[in-house]
């Protein structure tokens, strides 16, 4: 089954604290993630003002092969000013929990009102809405199950479950998911995960075999506290997937993962999985001797197929002396 790839680093990835991405560097990053494969960019909240509305217009400009989608507040104003960004498709993102509820001071039936109102009138100005089950997994689970009917019924086209804070777990992940699916809602479901217990590859990873059919991401994790679920990590782990996988051309990942890490001025760190530069680095003589005979022996895949150099070898304590005997 082919996994969609929505991408978010235009929009919750420059909501990392201290980051902030020119128009230039915006409309390269997003040709960069389109030549790649990604199938949906979300480029960013017309709400936050005139300029990044411009910049939004940019890049539908462009005339990308990907979906372009914008992030909306459920307000009508913010439907209003997204629709200016000519992007065809929005999201619009409603808090389900109770406690994102009364943080913003209002309740379930403003909510459900809401809902019923906002997506006819999104309607008006786009050909595809999603609709955002913002911090979903602190919701109460028959709640959210009326909102999905709701968002269905109105005429969303997909469901965003949000894992917000980055509290569910890969049970958790899997339960949601199959529940939604079971009760036969009728939408496709978006799984939008956080890194917060460095769980959002594997809750990823976890939704879409459980039957998510879009995942959304950023490049190199890149967004608020621990990040977002990074592309290139779920990219290659859907590659290697018996029965799953995704557009992704993971060849150039290095060469994009690089650009944002530069861009936002966030080191990729040497043992990241996927892109850091220690992980085809390799000390331990059993592992050396095997891996010149074949390179998968103790490589999950080759540093190519990531865009990474070859692999290399460190001569250390751990070396033994056959494999510094062979090597010499």
């Amino acid at each position: 089954m082919k996994i969609q790839i929505a991408d978010t680093t235009l929009r919750d990835g420059e909501q990392a604290p201290g980051v902030v991405f020119s128009r230039k560097t915006k409309i390269r990053m997003a040709q960069m993630l389109a030549d790649i494969g990604v199938d949906e960019l979300e480029v960013g909240i017309p709400a936050m003002g005139q300029e990044e509305r411009s910049t939004i217009k940019a890049l539908a400009g462009l005339k990308l092969p990907s979906r372009l989608i914008t992030w909306c507040r459920a307000k009508r104003e913010d439907i209003e000013m997204a629709a200016e960004c000519n992007t065809g498709s929005v999201h619009i993102s409603f808090p389900v929990s109770s406690i994102l509820l009364k943080a913003i001071g209002k309740d379930r039936a403003w909510l459900l009102d809401s809902l019923v109102n906002l997506i006819p009138f999104a309607e008006k100005y786009f050909d595809y809405i999603s609709i955002g089950a913002q911090d979903a997994f602190r919701a109460d689970p028959a709640f959210l199950k009326s909102f999905n009917y709701l968002a269905c019924r109105c005429g969303a086209h997909r469901i965003r479950i949000a894992d917000t804070v980055g509290t569910a777990t890969p049970s958790q992940v899997t339960r949601l998911v199959e529940y939604h699916l079971s009760e036969n809602i009728g939408l496709p479901i978006e799984f939008h995960g956080h890194n917060d217990l460095g769980m959002a590859t594997a809750n990823a990873l976890t939704a879409a075999e459980a039957g998510a059919k879009i995942i959304s991401v950023t490049v190199n994790g890149l967004g608020e506290r621990a990040g977002n679920t990074p592309l290139e990590e779920i990219a290659m782990a859907l590659t290697l997937h018996e029965k799953l996988y995704c557009n992704i051309r993971t060849a150039s990942l290095m060469e994009l993962c690089r650009f944002v890490s530069s861009a936002s001025a966030r080191k990729i760190p040497e043992s990241k999985p996927i892109t850091g530069e220690a992980i085809f680095m390799h000390e331990s003589g059993i592992h050396c001797a095997a891996i010149l005979k074949d390179p998968l022996s103790y490589q999950p895949f080759l540093p190519e197929n990531a865009g990474q150099k070859e692999t290399r070898f460190v001569f250390g304590k751990h070396s033994g002396n056959k494999y510094l005997r062979k090597s010499a």
